[in-house]
């Protein structure tokens, strides 16, 4: 089983930034592309963003175009998620897995605790 850890979610007006991040064994899967997910409350849970092993190559969810930044840390095990001119729509949970680029699907069934992101308007 995968452990994955997100931290640094909070409670931020609209139009705030939040840093999220997460613990992962990047190194034990080297190579992989790791990703961030968000469910918001009665909704499925969706791609957010993903990055490759080097970092050369990103991916975004069109509603965080712009306004998000993904980066990754190997040495650290950490993948970090920039959040800016946050809006009420990005409340959610948020979650990070390993992540398929051509299908924005997660690779791993098991799923951290995640980290709650509320924005108020």
């Amino acid at each position: 089983q995968v452990q994955l850890v997100e931290s640094g979610g909070g409670l931020v007006q609209a139009g705030g930034s939040l840093r999220l991040s997460c613990a992962a064994p990047l190194r034990t899967f080297s190579g992989l592309i790791m990703g961030w997910f968000r469910q918001a409350p009665g909704k499925e849970r969706v791609f957010v963003a993903g990055i490759t092993w080097s970092g050369g190559s990103t991916l975004y969810g069109d509603s965080v175009k712009g306004r998000f930044t993904i980066s990754r840390d190997n040495a650290k095990n950490t993948v970090n998620l920039q959040m800016n001119s946050l809006r009420p729509e990005d409340t959610a949970v948020y979650y990070c897995n390993f992540v398929n680029f051509v299908t924005r699907e997660a690779l791993f069934g098991s799923w951290g605790q995640g980290t709650q992101v509320t924005v108020s308007s």
